[in-house]
């Protein structure tokens, strides 16, 4: 299975956050599993993919060419294969066509731009694919609080915040991964009507 990993490009991140994705990766790869990212050599990017790359698995990376031209943000140099695109609008339509799930780890706006846009997508029906947020030292809790107000106040259904999931525990989650069946999930009930 190939899965996407979103998450921070920032250098500057918490060592703790950095460890987590360094295990993500490794463990992703024991599963058997390769890497989909941005392509990015720092922050959440960067160290899920020394994970996976320490373990010898498959990573490839989605560059928008004018980050690779202006050098405005590193690229992991030992991915397997890479892609390249004009806008950033084609890096994640290439990230979510070459995987098979998501995971959100801890990130910025270019992280929760990724996210919403892959659960609405889900929400349209446009791809069944499972999608877990890593809650890494409680980085999602207030999200995911947020998004609980959202039912309540019926802005979204229940099922509709179902179409994802939050673990603190990566094999919990990877199992959730590797074990999602598209075919529980009745689309036709996520939608306000």
């Amino acid at each position: 299975m190939k899965i996407a990993v979103y998450g921070a490009a920032s250098s500057l991140i918490d060592d703790l956050y950095k460890q987590a994705g360094i295990e993500l990766g490794r463990k992703m790869v024991e599963r058997g599993h390769g890497l989909v990212f941005g392509g990015g050599a720092n922050g959440m990017m960067g160290s899920v993919a020394q994970g996976v790359y320490e373990k010898g698995g498959y990573l490839l990376g989605v560059v928008p060419q004018f980050f690779h031209d202006t050098n405005s943000e590193i690229s992991f140099k030992n991915c397997t294969d890479y892609i390249y695109t004009n806008t950033m609008r084609e890096r994640k339509k290439e990230m979510e066509e070459n995987c098979d799930a998501f995971i959100i780890t801890p990130g910025g706006i270019g992280t929760l731009d990724e996210f919403f846009e892959i659960l609405t997508l889900k929400q349209l029906g446009r791809h069944n694919k499972a999608i877990a947020i890593y809650n890494i030292n409680g980085f999602y809790n207030e999200f995911a609080n947020s998004l609980y107000r959202m039912v309540k106040e019926k802005f979204i259904t229940n099922d509709c915040a179902e179409l994802c999931k939050v673990f603190t525990d990566v094999d919990e989650m990877l199992k959730y991964v590797e074990e999602y069946d598209s075919s529980e999930i009745d689309l036709s009930k996520v939608k306000i009507r």
